[in-house]
């Protein structure tokens, strides 16, 4: 287990574990990016013909939604690397 800073951040490497859970999270955010990025496109068309502006709004009331998502995927990855960090912590320890 190695600390070093990197860009003012203090990093944890916890080894292939922590790689492996960085991945899984940055695809989460970037199906979430990506599907905000839908909602916004599709919304913005719809705002084009007035027969689909209702449709429109629901749109990006589900991609604004969906930015919520966002800090929560950011806030689920930093509890879990925290979690594994105390796992590992207890094996060095006994």
């Amino acid at each position: 287990m190695i600390f070093y800073e990197k860009n003012n951040e203090l990093d944890l490497d916890i080894g292939s574990r922590h790689i492996e859970l960085q991945r899984r999270y940055e695809v989460f955010g970037a199906i979430n990016d990506l599907f905000i990025a839908i909602w916004f496109l599709v919304g913005s068309c719809f705002f084009l013909y007035e027969s689909l502006m209702y449709s429109g709004t629901w749109f990006f009331i589900v991609g604004s939604a969906q930015f919520l998502i966002k800090p929560l995927i950011k806030l689920a990855s930093l509890i879990h690397v925290s979690r594994i960090y105390k796992e590992e912590q207890k094996i060095y320890k006994s």
